[in-house]
């Protein structure tokens, strides 16, 4: 507890809560140990000090040498939301500076700022101010300490590295940073680098996401449910003899996921292609036949955005030709309950899409945000490729959908492998649902091999073998099942391996060339926001 006295080499050295009589001589102290940040105007004034004591005096705490005061830190308690090592700015999670968003019922210590003379470096100062907010955090009970950590030296080697690779070279002992060294040897981790963190020439405008457990904390739950229901429709192709005929079979499977309250519900790939065994359409040939099939979009559309406004459920409408451009895609519609709809194309196009069919490959691929979890879908053949997954992953996605359709077992089974490691690898749920049946009077459609699954991370907070459920294998059923998105983020930051924090991006980079991003932008390029001009309070 505060006040404490430890002795140094030149010394008492007296550790207490500050005060407002400490304010002039605080400003003064972070310009001399922040000469690059008086520059670009990012350094305490006494109206953010003045609020730090009013929201969180507990949080601000002076080290006095022989009445001199020779370090400080500064610090909030937050909360960062579902996920905890999420992207933010010095500016955004300060709230300009003035600790406005202070959360008392926060689940982490925000180190803001720790800072020591730079003549009294060396004698422990810096040490004792961490000490004293571990203790902080030991009697707030908060899970974690967090900090944006300055990478102090990284200027000097910015021409021949990354910040990813300067950091695991810090790390590895095979350089050192007068902050990042320090503050490793405190016992904090290394999560990740926020870039555009803050204006700091030395650090090239990045941070060090820094993260120090509580050794024994014991986690509470969250309060905030994230609880989602899905539907899987394993559906079963047959001769149809109208549109109306296919609508009942489609409704009936949209009802049944309703009744049993499931927030979405997902059809498998090319379900929309039964319409072609219609009398009058089952002698087309296979380009012929999707050529027709694509003039049918009205038609399904507005089935589908009729059945998600009736039953108030999203739809994930397995896929349809639509042609654009005088182009046909693959692409799977994503209705809202409210009858907006998002069209997702098939990336990766097989060869006997190309050849029997003309599929082209689309360009785009989007995460969809909806109220209950951050959505994204990949077609069938997509998932059999890593980078996509990897892509939805970064951008936030918590869920996969993935509707195929597959002739053999062998095919399905290239898509249940893949998907499954995809779960894995990055540490989110894969939602699949393939056709079955056989539509022998339509080319290209003969039979099906499918078998309904959802697919977490490999962890104890999840199903047996990473399989949340299963159904039985080309069985025409429903297959429901809860998700809980908050054991995501837990098997994240602190499953029994973290692949989503442990990947080496100093040695693999992800690049794309999708035509939904401004691939003009450069983060690295790109300025950070400039702190706002606040109004003194004290003045």
């Amino acid at each position: 507890m505060l006040p404490r006295t430890v002795e140094t080499a030149e010394g008492s050295l007296c550790l207490r809560h500050a005060a407002l009589a400490d304010m002039d001589e605080l400003i003064e102290l972070n310009k001399l140990c922040f000469p690059s940040m008086v520059e670009q105007n990012i350094v305490w004034n006494r109206g953010q000090l003045a609020n730090h004591l009013r929201v969180f005096p507990e949080g601000q705490i002076v080290a006095e040498l022989d009445g001199q005061l020779v370090g400080a830190v500064s610090t909030l308690m937050v909360d960062l939301g579902a996920n905890p090592f999420r992207q933010h700015t010095y500016a955004g999670v300060t709230d300009g500076g003035y600790f406005h968003n202070h959360n008392p019922q926060g689940d982490s210590l925000y180190g803001a700022d720790v800072y020591v003379h730079p003549e009294k470096r060396g004698l422990g100062i810096g040490h004792e101010l961490y000490e004293e907010r571990r203790d902080l955090a030991r009697r707030l009970n908060v899970r974690r300490i967090v900090a944006g950590g300055r990478i102090h030296d990284y200027c000097e080697h910015a021409s021949k590295m990354g910040p990813e690779a300067y950091v695991r070279a810090v790390e590895d002992g095979k350089l050192q940073d007068l902050v990042l060294s320090f503050q490793l040897r405190e016992g904090f981790v290394v999560r990740g680098i926020l870039r555009n963190y803050i204006s700091d020439p030395r650090s090239k405008n990045c941070a060090t996401f820094l993260e120090w457990l509580k050794p024994d904390h014991v986690p509470l739950e969250s309060n905030v449910d994230r609880k989602v229901r899905i539907a899987a429709v394993q559906y079963q192709v047959r001769r149809v003899a109208s549109f109306d005929e296919f609508a009942q079979q489609v409704e009936y499977f949209v009802a049944t996921a309703a009744h049993y309250r499931a927030d979405f519900v997902l059809f498998p790939e090319f379900f929309s292609v039964q319409l072609l065994s219609q009398p009058a359409l089952h002698q087309l040939s296979s380009l012929q036949g999707i050529a027709e099939l694509s003039r049918m979009e009205h038609d399904f559309v507005e089935l589908m955005t009729r059945l998600a406004k009736a039953f108030g459920i999203h739809i994930i409408g397995g896929s349809h030709p639509i042609e654009r451009g005088g182009r046909t895609f693959n692409a799977c519609p994503f209705l809202f309950p409210d009858g907006r709809i998002i069209w997702q194309p098939k990336l990766h196009i097989t060869p006997s899409e190309k050849r029997d069919w003309g599929i082209s490959g689309g360009d785009e691929l989007r995460v969809i945000p909806t109220a209950k979890a951050k959505l994204g879908i990949l077609i069938c053949y997509d998932s059999e490729f890593p980078e996509a997954a990897r892509y939805l992953a970064d951008q936030g996605a918590e869920i996969l959908f993935v509707p195929y359709c597959t002739d053999t077992r062998h095919g399905y089974v290239r898509v249940r492998a893949c998907c499954q490691a995809r779960a894995i690898e990055n540490q989110i749920y894969v939602v699949t649902a393939g056709i079955i049946g056989n539509l022998p009077s339509v080319p290209a459609m003969d039979i099906h091999y499918g078998r309904a699954a959802v697919f977490s991370p490999s962890d104890f907070a999840f199903g047996r073998d990473g399989i949340q459920s299963e159904a039985d294998s080309n069985v025409e059923t429903l297959l429901v099942t809860d998700l809980d998105v908050n054991d995501l983020y837990r098997a994240r930051g602190g499953g029994s391996v973290t692949p989503t924090l442990d990947r080496r991006k100093d040695l693999f980079e992800l690049r794309t060339n999708l035509t939904n991003e401004a691939t003009d932008l450069n983060p690295d390029n790109s300025a950070p926001i400039a702190p706002s001009d606040h109004l003194d309070l004290l003045d």
